[in-house]
């Protein structure tokens, strides 16, 4: 029997170490002007009522901090000279907005070390959906409950309850709002509509299948991972420099994660039991441990050098003419069709999954990120925060967001007879942001250590460094069951063999 014995990676002490140094930060502060979850927070300043602004003949700057080279995250800036204008002929002052910015791996870092010392450097945050709980619970972001009550402006009709699900509340279930979506996003599937309705593709196509390849948004709903499979191997030419696809497979961030899961949840994969923070023999399980085969399986049909993608290598290679379709963020569509690939593009659903009784199921992850309010703004920022996510939120607002690229979350501005001609990707992604379609996963405060454990494993197996899936979901399951445990978080402890394991 071979012998396995405790193993740590530096990547993985390193997150361990940053939320110790965060959690200390934390708790060195005073008490917060918000408080933790399940406790009542400090009302924020109401923005109702008639008579004159209290801003008013004022000057004020705002600071926003978001995601590095993420038109989303770039566009709440882009479009505040809007803002500004309005704030000055409806409230009759002056604001001005500067933006900071961090890549995704990066962001949580800098904003938590700001805010665990009480600063209001950054106004407004563009967060990460997984994030509002480790914001949350130290009292560093303000209870956006409290500010629906106070501002019926904020009380709004969403798409469809995944969105108040991953961008607004902690815990899930809860019902008590942290944050209020910036940006909504889903996977979709961006094709080459030149291979696919070429006369000679189709007809050689179905000469090796026995089925026609898809050409139509219903034809691509239609369509399975098992069939998809068969498309990916059809258009994989390398002699041709030509792929079937492309995912995301980096250790960088979530990046691997986010594309595992769907193989996981569709086919009735979990990862954890919310309730308990059970993860032992929930993550390592057979049916997860077969979605991690046929996600690796998916390489033999990706460009070489695949198992280190990410968004920008996705885009690139899509964008090159190297693959037939790609699995995408529909967040980064202004980037997969340019003026050069505009017309040759459709963007379709991703494939659903064959189940027992003949039905496909898609359940992907989801994206986005929702804005937050820092609570320890002084009452004027906090006043400017609150009036500009009313303005934000003002439909012919979101219009133009969704104008210049970005993904509303409204439901009056999604039902707009108009939106689906928008953009080349909104019928997809609308059709995906849906709770039976994309889901969530951990808002929990420990997001990061295992979020770190996590992509250890999940890229061990992508790579070849372990050759065994069940011995990857082990380890990280042994993990993230010694995280919770240790935090207080779970009172289920790992099982003694996790102290036998080791990730190689």
């Amino acid at each position: 029997m071979r012998q396995r014995t405790r193993h740590f990676t530096g990547r993985f002490w390193f997150w361990i170490a940053l939320v110790g140094i965060l959690a200390l930060l934390a708790a060195c502060a005073q008490a917060p002007a918000s408080a933790p979850a399940g406790e009542e927070a400090a009302p924020a300043p109401a923005a109702g009522g008639e008579g004159e602004h209290p801003l008013k003949g004022q000057k004020i700057e705002m600071a926003i901090l978001g995601i590095g080279g993420w038109l989303p995250s770039r566009l709440g800036v882009d479009m505040s000279p809007l803002f500004a204008e309005y704030a000055k002929e409806k409230y009759g002052y002056d604001v001005t907005f500067t933006f900071a910015e961090a890549p995704f791996s990066a962001l949580f870092q800098k904003a938590a070390a700001s805010l665990a010392t009480r600063s209001q450097e950054y106004n407004l945050i563009i967060s990460d959906s997984q994030w509002l709980g480790a914001f949350a619970e130290p009292g560093w972001i303000v209870n956006v409950s409290d500010l629906i009550a106070q501002n019926p402006e904020l009380d709004i009709e969403w798409y469809d309850p995944v969105v108040v699900e991953t961008y607004m509340e902690y815990p899930l279930g809860s019902g008590e709002y942290w944050g209020l979506p910036e940006e909504a996003d889903t996977i979709a599937l961006f094709v080459r509509k030149d291979l696919f309705s070429d006369p000679a593709e189709q007809e050689a196509f179905k000469a090796e299948y026995g089925m026609d390849l898809p050409q139509t948004f219903e034809d691509f709903e239609n369509l399975s991972m098992t069939d998809f499979e068969k498309i990916a191997a059809f258009f994989t030419r390398p002699d041709e420099d030509l792929y079937g696809t492309v995912m995301q497979y980096s250790k960088e961030y979530d990046f691997m994660t986010m594309y595992l899961y769907p193989f996981m949840f569709s086919n009735g994969g979990e990862i954890w039991d919310p309730e308990t923070r059970q993860v032992y023999g929930i993550l390592n399980s057979e049916i997860n441990a077969q979605g991690m085969v046929w996600n690796k399986r998916m390489l033999d049909y990706q460009p070489p050098g695949a198992v280190n993608y990410g968004i920008a290598e996705n885009i690139d290679a899509f964008t090159q003419g190297k693959v037939a379709t790609a699995f995408q963020w529909a967040a980064v569509g202004l980037a997969m069709i340019n003026d050069e690939n505009r017309d040759d593009v459709i963007v379709v659903p991703p494939p659903g999954f064959k189940q027992d009784d003949g039905s496909l199921k898609r359940l992907y992850s989801i994206g986005g990120q929702p804005w937050v309010i820092n609570a320890f703004n002084d009452d004027a920022h906090m006043r400017v925060a609150i009036d500009f996510l009313k303005w934000w939120y003002q439909p012919e607002t979101q219009l133009e967001f969704a104008r210049r690229g970005g993904n509303p979350a409204v439901k009056a501005v999604l039902e707009d007879p108009s939106f689906d001609d928008i953009q080349p990707w909104f019928r997809a992604f609308k059709y995906m942001l849906r709770k039976d379609r994309s889901r969530d996963f951990w808002h929990d405060p420990k997001y990061s250590e295992m979020l770190a454990a996590q992509q250890e494993a999940f890229t061990a197996y992508a790579t070849g460094q372990v050759d065994d899936p069940m011995l990857a979901l082990e380890w990280a399951a042994c993990q993230q069951q010694k995280i919770l445990f240790e935090a207080g978080r779970s009172e289920i402890a790992p099982p003694d063999s996790c102290e036998s394991i080791q990730l190689k």
